[in-house]
């Protein structure tokens, strides 16, 4: 014990109790003492006051940071953590990471409970963000570079034998999340602990991820991803955080003395959400926050008057159908069971989240007037929109609120972020379905939408076709609209970038926008500096840090603005390169490692990993590569010397009902199968499909990219992060005027990108011409979609509705509108990269202008525009 205490700071005790005034050695020296008299006492006998006090000064201490103890509590946890010995822990890698894990994970525990007292104790206004996913990825790299002890573990370790670079692949990547949605949300929790702010994260904890992605045949198989066979080491079960979920039965109104009715909600099921806790720490700050997830569970582990009837199935069905809602990322909604799934789903998210959160608040003992002073909700997505009618239930059925008050409370409370301008994304649910799950809930959106559309009636008195688009029900067939709702009851609504915010204006929600342009706003989405470039690329990072004289730029992102002033400067631009091609290096193993595929290193890396969809035109990269293939077998040698070599780069799921964004996986396959093995071609053109894209997988391709792909057909892309991720590790951007890639031509400069393709005010002229005959492609189009016809790349049996999909007046996503100006960037691009002085150059500057683009800068937005929330630190220790 004397140790443990010996040489530490302590930790300031945020409590009311009085602690004996003694120095540090008269601690130290009672300490043990402590423990001894400890055992003259009765279980049921206190000790002390002062001996009391000083256990509790003893237990509040820090844990030491040098490196033997840090190499006392690794061994600790190897022993008693896991029983494991030193030779278990040299054979086994799993055990030795589980152990640095909670070592590590002891540390944060200590940070995050200290800020939330600290919280408690200041009375501050939190702001709880709910999403369906957070895309974490591994958690040990990113935990200890943010405590600052990476060196202390990496020296510590390798005393006792440990090389801890051998243990970071022994993390799974988390599965709680599927793109950039949760990907952004992860950014955010970073931001926010690192800009001190008072916040918690809500989520659900998935027992598998989405799916693990396998390819057979070049098609693309589903597999399950249980993230969780060797538990989750940054996860703390809460037992003792749980709440009852309720589905199905009817409402039962009753008369009250005043003459006002009363609703009971007399459910037939119910479920339990157990909280599991995950601490998330900020850089360079002693707080830490909490991201809490939501693990569903049966209300009764099994029915035993079936079990003692020999009805075992039976006996153990209500057990299997509430774990269900918890087991996997986005079910399949194809069918009605599956959209039932993700209804309850969402339910069970907002209900759990909602009763934690009144119930945080009822302690204080205030009003519930005081409520959005002291709680802001922010909606990730239309997911968690069940929020909003889940805080009318609780505050009008159970505290007795009046619906006016309690509907004040609601939309000064919640806030709306919209992420996408596609309607097929904005979710709609069956009223028959609301009707047998949430009986109650469906009562409270009809209420909700009649007083609503009194509104409308009285702002635009006989304008049915305006009331029927602005209604949350939807008529023929009755549909519960998601979005309408979240907009009605937030107070703000927000876009991802300025062109996704004015066409949420313009096109997603313009009667809205026309009734209530005060609730409309922009927050440009960022992404964390510490992950995706102080972590995925160290070297980098150290460069940067080197050349701006400061590693301040981590914390204040604009101040990379600086490397300008280096720009030409021949030991940076030198420097540069070589940490490009030590990337390059490091993905080309790990694609011959995973694919048995040699790829040049000193071919340009042109990478495009996303979420597999149409809009995202992974099929107009495929076919400019088909087209490449076609030039190159047609050159004579002494052409084919002046080719510059390239690797194509995909990686990306397709949800497993998204038939066509199959098809497009199974067309790169198919490609990459003729071209990487055509002796005739060699290196001068690879096309690569990594599989399971993931975020450990993007910290190695994206800073080994040179050039990135982000070609979303103008105004069908919110926002985009990837492009971020990519120009802030000084890879060049070839992209459309969509999303955010207009912002970060603002600040980076044209020049220094590859901007191709029809506006976002062109699309709609385009379509009409394409969907009326009008259009006529480019010649080449046409001989391309009739080469791969032929077969020159094999056949499978839905190549003709894959090519059939951009022709014949079908090109939706304007592929044969862009394909001629997506060729022309395609030459430029191979003529700047042959000039390394110029790519060089024009990849530092790409660094230099992504200050806009920290999702602290994000966050600081939303605190200050949307939510009134103010940075807390907590003083050290």
């Amino acid at each position: 014990y004397q140790r443990r205490v010996r040489g530490i700071y302590k930790r300031p005790l945020y409590c009311n109790m009085q602690i004996p005034k003694r120095d540090e050695e008269e601690l130290i020296r009672q300490t043990p003492e402590i423990f001894i008299e400890k055992e003259k006492y009765e279980l049921n006998e206190a000790l002390p006051e002062d001996k009391s006090a000083i256990l509790w000064a003893f237990l509040a201490s820090y844990l030491p940071t040098d490196e033997q103890s840090i190499q006392r509590f690794y061994v600790q946890h190897a022993e008693y953590s896991l029983a494991q010995t030193r030779q278990d822990l040299t054979h086994k890698k799993r055990s030795a990471y589980q152990a640095l894990a909670y070592s590590v994970r002891d540390r944060l525990i200590e940070r995050w409970k200290d800020t939330e007292i600290y919280f408690n104790q200041s009375d501050v206004k939190r702001v709880y963000y709910l999403s369906l996913e957070f895309l974490l990825g591994r958690s040990l790299q990113n935990s200890m570079s943010n405590l600052g002890l990476t060196n202390q573990y990496i020296r510590g370790l390798r005393n006792l034998g440990v090389k801890m670079e051998d243990l970071y692949d022994q993390e799974p990547d988390a599965g709680l999340g599927n793109g950039g949605l949760g990907r952004l949300a992860a950014c955010f929790l970073d931001s926010l602990a690192t800009m001190n702010y008072p916040a918690w994260g809500y989520g659900l904890r998935y027992k598998y991820g989405m799916f693990y992605q396998v390819m057979k045949d070049g098609n693309q198989v589903e597999m399950p991803d249980y993230w969780l066979s060797f538990g989750n080491a940054w996860e703390i079960e809460r037992f003792d955080i749980q709440f009852p979920v309720y589905f199905g039965g009817e409402i039962q109104q009753i008369q009250k003395p005043d003459g006002t009715a009363k609703y009971v909600w007399k459910h037939t099921e119910e479920v339990v959400a157990v909280a599991y806790d995950v601490p998330v720490p900020g850089y360079n700050t002693y707080n830490a926050l909490n991201m809490r997830l939501w693990s569903s569970k049966p209300s009764n582990e099994i029915d035993f008057v079936s079990f003692n009837q020999g009805d075992y199935i039976r006996a153990v069905e209500q057990k299997q159908r509430a774990e269900t809602i918890t087991s996997v990322l986005y079910p399949n909604d194809n069918t009605t069971g599956g959209k039932e799934l993700r209804v309850k789903q969402q339910y069970f998210f907002v209900s759990a989240t909602l009763q934690d959160i009144t119930r945080r608040f009822r302690h204080t003992k205030k009003p519930w007037s005081e409520f959005p002073n002291l709680v802001a909700i922010q909606l990730n997505d239309t997911h968690p929109t069940l929020g909003i009618t889940e805080l009318m239930r609780i505050l009008v059925d159970l505290e007795g609120l009046s619906w006016d008050d309690a509907w004040g409370i609601c939309t000064k409370t919640f806030c709306y972020t919209n992420h996408t301008v596609l309607p097929e994304a904005l979710e709609k649910w069956s009223v028959d379905l609301f009707e047998r799950l949430l009986p109650r809930h469906l009562h409270i959106i009809y209420e909700i939408n009649h007083r609503f559309l009194e509104l409308v009636q009285e702002k635009w008195p006989g304008d049915i076709q305006r009331m029927s688009r602005l209604s949350i029900i939807q008529e023929d067939p009755k549909m519960v609209r998601m979005a309408n709702l979240a907009v009605i009851g937030s107070q703000f609504v927000n876009g991802v970038a300025e062109i996704h915010s004015e066409l949420v204006k313009t096109q997603v929600f313009p009667d809205f926008y026309e009734l209530w342009p005060h609730k409309f706003k922009n927050v440009t989405n960022g992404v964390t500096p510490r992950r995706w470039i102080h972590q995925s690329n160290n070297q980098l990072s150290d460069v940067i840090t080197r050349f701006l004289k400061s590693d301040n730029w981590l914390t204040d992102f604009d101040l990379l603005k600086g490397l300008r002033e280096h720009v030409h400067d021949p030991k940076l631009q030198k420097k540069w390169e070589t940490i490009k091609q030590a990337n390059k290096a490091k993905l080309a193993a790990r694609i011959e490692k995973k694919l048995g595929i040699i790829v040049s290193q000193d071919a340009l890396f042109d990478v495009h990993v996303k979420r597999f969809h149409e809009y995202k035109r992974q099929l107009l990269n495929i076919l400019g590569v088909c087209w490449r293939y076609r030039q190159i077998k047609g050159m004579s040698d002494e052409e084919k010397a002046d080719v510059q070599p390239r690797v194509v780069i995909f990686s990306g799921k397709a949800a497993p009902g998204y038939h066509q964004a199959k098809r497009i996986i199974k067309l790169i396959n198919n490609v990459g199968q003729v071209v990487n093995n055509d002796a005739e071609i060699g290196d001068l053109l690879k096309v690569v499909f990594l599989p399971n894209y993931c975020v450990s997988l993007a910290e190695i391709i994206i800073p080994a990219s040179d050039i990135s792909q982000h070609i979303s057909t103008a105004g069908t892309e919110a926002s985009g992060t990837s492009n971020m991720k990519f120009a802030i590790n000084g890879g060049l951007i070839l992209g459309t005027l969509d999303g955010a890639n207009i912002e970060i031509r603002e600040e980076i400069g044209e020049k220094n990108m590859f901007i191709f393709g029809a506006k976002a005010d062109q699309v709609e002229d385009y379509r009409r011409q394409i969907r009326e005959r009008n259009f006529n492609p480019d010649p080449r189009w046409h001989d391309l979609l009739n080469l791969i016809e032929q077969g020159v790349f094999g056949n499978f049996p839905d190549l003709p509705l894959l090519l059939n999909s951009v022709r014949d007046g079908n090109d939706f996503y304007l592929l044969s509108v862009d394909f001629p100006s997506y060729l022309d960037a395609q030459e430029k691009i191979d003529a700047a990269y042959k000039n390394k002085k110029l790519w060089n150059t024009m990849s530092i500057l790409s660094t230099a202008g992504m200050g806009k683009f920290s999702s602290d800068r994000s966050i600081r937005d939303y605190a200050i525009n949307i939510w009134n929330l103010k940075p807390f630190k907590r003083p050290g220790p």
